[in-house]
């Protein structure tokens, strides 16, 4: 994924649904990054930042289709 551009799949401060998309994209071998995990400290760790996951250009629609099926569209 290096030097490629990143797509926004989900944007949440749900860690759970972060966490749900996370292991769903792993295992179908989706490679991802979450972005604004540290946020937190900006913010004083009351969660109102969301996470954002990214997949690269490529994986772009298999991820969201992942996602849409499991209730996670963005």
């Amino acid at each position: 994924m290096e030097d490629q551009p990143l797509r926004e799949v989900l944007k949440t401060n749900d860690m759970v649904a972060i966490s749900f998309a996370t292991a769903l994209l792993r295992d179908a071998g989706i490679e991802h990054v979450v972005f604004d995990t540290n946020m937190s400290v900006l913010e004083g760790s009351i969660g109102i930042l969301p996470r954002r996951v990214m997949v690269s250009d490529e994986a772009l629609e298999r991820a969201r289709m992942l996602l849409k099926d499991a209730g996670l569209a963005l």
